[in-house]
């Protein structure tokens, strides 16, 4: 049985076309893009392309483009960065639903003395705009939210939390990790001041990363060292994957005309599940969502159970963040929207990609029913 890969959420297949442009800058052109011979230099053209290939999928200018190592190492970048650039306001605006990256910095900076402040959302996964808009207050020295949810897909509606954001005068940080490569993501028009991003998450390299910072915005540089990157991350760069990043950026652009198939799949697979198995529903599902992204309710059984006995057929899935991967609580974005234990405990999330075939999701919908049905026999939830 072939392998039905659908945890695109947690990490994508590179691309070929990535892969084949990486290896010339690990083999052939491995000179320093910092060195001013014209060895070195070959190497920073190949970044500085492929800088401007990641600016054109995400809709900025390319000196706006800070590379980093990875979404999280972005998260911190852009969060410490406005902390200590914003001084004496000691405040940050966030939501109950982030990723861990956002997350767990966020616990880290209540432990330094700083006031968080979480927004909470609904049934739904809609973060509460009003309560969100009452709490840009003048001690508010950032707000951060994520664009796409990396567990039940849901989009936040950005355009409209940046017009708040505006009129408070209040700087803005977007955890777009999920969204780039899936939906249009175009930082111009959107009134967003930073935006994290994380190659792997669009068939690109895993270990890379951007930040887009809007020009003429202010933020204190998270690791020093040297003048890599207009001085805002030092450190030699990740010549070959940021090349990788850049590759996967032109191609992720170029396929977002395939998300329309790919939500058709993921609804097929949705709507059958739904059908062939009981007590089963979508968190999200009356909200806008990512096109590939379903996360699926089976109540009254562990989601890890569910898990094993799909792995042992080659169904790759995920019990919501793969950071989270092991854990037996139910996730805390489910918990945030007011999902029941008895039925978030048995939660799980298939994420697809413009890689995933209708044979893969044909192979999930003959794996999974059989699956619940046996774990509901044997190890029903209380």
């Amino acid at each position: 049985m072939n392998i039905c890969y659908l945890d695109n959420n947690a990490t994508t297949k590179p691309d070929p076309a990535v892969v084949a442009a990486m290896v010339p800058y690990l083999t052939d052109f491995y000179g320093n893009p910092s060195s001013a011979h014209r060895f070195g230099q070959r190497a920073r053209a190949a970044v500085e392309e492929a800088r401007g290939q990641v600016a054109a999928l995400v809709g900025c200018a390319e000196a706006e483009l800070i590379f980093t190592g990875g979404g999280t190492e972005s998260v911190n970048t852009a969060l410490r960065g406005l902390a200590q650039s914003r001084s004496p306001r000691r405040k940050i605006v966030t939501t109950t639903v982030e990723h861990s990256a956002t997350r767990e910095l966020c616990e880290h900076l209540a432990r330094e003395g700083w006031t968080i402040v979480e927004i909470p959302v609904n049934l739904d996964g809609e973060a509460d705009l009003a309560r969100l808009d009452a709490a840009l207050t003048d001690d508010v020295a950032a707000v951060s939210v994520m664009w796409a949810n990396n567990e039940t897909g849901v989009i936040f509606p950005i355009d409209a939390i940046a017009a708040m954001c505006q009129r408070a005068r209040i700087p803005l940080h977007v955890d777009a990790t999920q969204a780039a490569g899936k939906i249009a993501v175009d930082l111009r028009s959107r009134g967003v001041d930073l935006a994290s991003f994380a190659s792997h998450k669009f068939h690109g390299p895993k270990g890379v990363g951007a930040l887009y910072v809007r020009r003429g915005l202010r933020v204190s540089p998270h690791i020093i060292g040297g003048p890599q990157e207009r001085s805002r991350r030092g450190g030699t760069e990740n010549v070959a994957g940021i090349v990788g990043m850049g590759i996967a950026a032109e191609l992720a652009l170029a396929g977002l005309g395939e998300m329309p198939r790919v939500q058709a799949m993921r609804d097929r697979l949705e709507r059958t599940l739904l059908t062939l198995v009981a007590e089963t529903s979508v968190n999200g599902a009356k909200s806008p969502r990512l096109p590939n992204t379903s996360n699926i309710n089976f109540a009254a059984i562990e989601a890890e159970a569910i898990l094993l006995l799909l792995s042992e057929q080659n169904v790759c899935a995920s019990a919501g963040a793969a950071c989270s991967s092991g854990s037996l609580e139910p996730s805390h974005v489910l918990r945030a929207m007011g999902v029941p234990d008895r039925i978030a405990h048995g939660a799980i999330r298939f994420s697809l990609s413009r890689f995933t075939t209708e044979a893969e999701i044909d192979q999930a919908i003959d794996v999974v029913p059989p699956v619940i049905a046996r774990l509901r026999a044997v190890l029903p939830v209380g």
